[in-house]
């Protein structure tokens, strides 16, 4: 989509995620667009700590469509469409395209935390993936978002899109990527899936006016569900708080639909559906990380009991990012205690039927009290009314981000920072710098027909290396490994 700009686009700011408690007040709020009171929910108040199943049976029947309507800027696309099927609101067409995407099945093969076909001394988990944690992510923020007002689908949409441009190997690949790619803007995951939901998946193509050629929209989704799934709007080196933070959310020849998708967006903030969306993904990747390091034999619950792994526990916590920078041990310490003295808590894990529910009961009791905090919060913050777009803020209470903060960090310990795990990023690490090497010596025609295309279409050298980190990017961790092998083996003259 470079050089095409859509009608009344205009460029705009960023925005931090969601915001820590007591930061959200209601004072000089405008009401979001389309808005209204959200009608009465069923089944009452819910207790604090109630499970997933309970907190997840809420049906979004109770919410009817005609009250989630957003304004006509709000579900415009780029390249205006006629809708083929009447009676689907935009967003459910925009989730449908999501999850019809071949970026979304490629997740199946990018590894979550522990290694699919791996096999723990305990029990072989069968576990998650990048689409099996993306599918939960949409599970929980799409119920959760439905509580506060927001379209379901929407932030479903955004939820199913948020790890789309993850490379193979994760973070680590990602790493490598973001190094070949330093000086012609970098790479990051997030500023990926833009450019896969609006250039490289194919869906839609459109002539350009410059160019006389077609050229591909991507999906084509909505401004709403594009703007749902930018968890860092903003370019690289411009985080609001912290510029040295390697997130961003765009590449800078992605800048016109960037513009175009966060017109009239307050600078530096984020839409509330994106917020839930970062909510959600922290609550699922932090709790089922746990539940896959437990399953896998790599956690030991007694462990948490002892002084000096809570420590370790604690510090891992702080230097990774896990809980907000101003954390106590001291703080860290009570949030671990309060997640030991639920009655739910597994305290032991042997692989048997029993411990397995055990285990699951967990988790669902564990998403069921994060959701409900910010639910709550929220809700404590900016009353009854339906909550959408740039009209409220996700509030997250301290005690919540910090107790989630701490299971993400004991997943990062004992699972993620593994002594043999190093060995294993360092050759994946290789693979993906050989890989980059290889294509490059042997574009286009070394490329896969639509990278190929891309790569002759490519104005100029650093559009051309993107394409070649475009392609690598979409592989699976499996394909990484297999075309490697076919570019670099005996007798390749590499």
């Amino acid at each position: 989509m470079a050089g095409t700009e859509g009608p009344g686009r205009t460029a705009s700011g960023a925005g931090p995620n969601t915001e820590e408690e007591g930061r959200a007040g209601a004072e000089g709020r405008t009401a979001p667009a389309g808005g209204g009171d959200r009608p009465a929910r069923t089944g009452g108040a819910r207790a604090a700590g109630a499970g997933e199943d309970a907190y997840l049976a809420r049906a979004e029947a109770t919410v009817p469509a005609e009250a989630l309507a957003y304004d006509t800027a709000a579900t415009e696309r780029w390249a205006p469409e006629p809708d083929k099927r009447p009676g689907r609101t935009s967003f459910q067409r925009d989730r449908a395209r999501v999850l019809h995407s071949s970026a979304l099945r490629r997740l199946a093969g990018k590894t979550q935390v522990v290694t699919p076909g791996t096999r723990g001394h305990v029990w072989d988990a069968s576990p998650r993936t990048r689409l099996t944690h993306s599918l939960e992510c949409a599970q929980v923020g799409r119920e959760l978002g439905a509580a506060l007002g927001c379209d379901p689908d929407l932030v479903e949409t955004a939820c199913l899109s948020h790890d789309l441009g993850h490379p193979p190997f994760g973070h680590n690949g990602e790493q490598v990527l973001s190094d070949l790619a330093s000086d012609i803007g970098g790479f990051e995951g997030n500023a990926q899936s833009l450019r896969l939901l609006t250039r490289i998946e194919p869906k839609r193509f459109v002539r350009s006016e410059e160019t006389g050629q077609d050229e591909s929209v991507g999906l084509n989704l909505t401004r709403a569900a594009l703007d749902a799934a930018t968890k860092y709007p903003w370019r690289r080196g411009e985080h609001p708080k912290d510029p040295a933070s390697v997130k961003f959310g765009v590449y800078e020849d992605d800048l016109p639909v960037f513009a175009w998708l966060r017109r009239d967006a307050p600078p530096h903030e984020t839409c509330f559906e994106a917020q839930v969306m970062d909510w959600s993904d922290d609550v699922a990747y932090s709790v089922h990380d746990v539940e896959d390091g437990l399953h896998a034999g790599h956690i030991d619950p007694g462990a948490l009991l002892a002084d000096p792994e809570r420590a370790e526990i604690g510090r891992v916590a702080l230097d990774r990012g896990h809980v907000p920078r101003d954390a106590d041990p001291q703080e860290l310490s009570d949030a671990l205690d309060r997640l030991l003295a639920q009655d739910w808590w597994p305290h032991g894990y042997d692989g048997s039927a029993p411990a397995q529910a055990r285990l699951k009961d967990a988790t669902s009791q564990l998403i069921g009290r994060f959701c409900f905090a910010a639910e709550s919060a929220t809700r404590a913050a900016y009353g009854p009314g339906r909550l959408t777009r740039y009209g409220a803020r996700l509030v997250v209470p301290r005690a919540a981000r910090l107790e989630c903060g701490t299971l993400k960090a004991v997943a990062d310990l004992y699972v993620i920072q593994r002594a043999e795990q190093e060995a294993i990023r360092a050759e994946q690490r290789v693979v993906v710098a050989e890989l980059a090497e290889a294509l490059t010596a042997r574009a286009p025609e070394g490329l896969d027909p639509l990278f190929r295309a891309l790569y002759r279409a490519a104005p100029d050298d650093r559009a051309r290396r993107r394409v070649v980190i475009d392609q690598i990017a979409s592989l699976t961790d499996a394909s990484a490994r297999s075309l490697h092998a076919d570019l670099t083996g005996p007798g390749r003259g590499r």
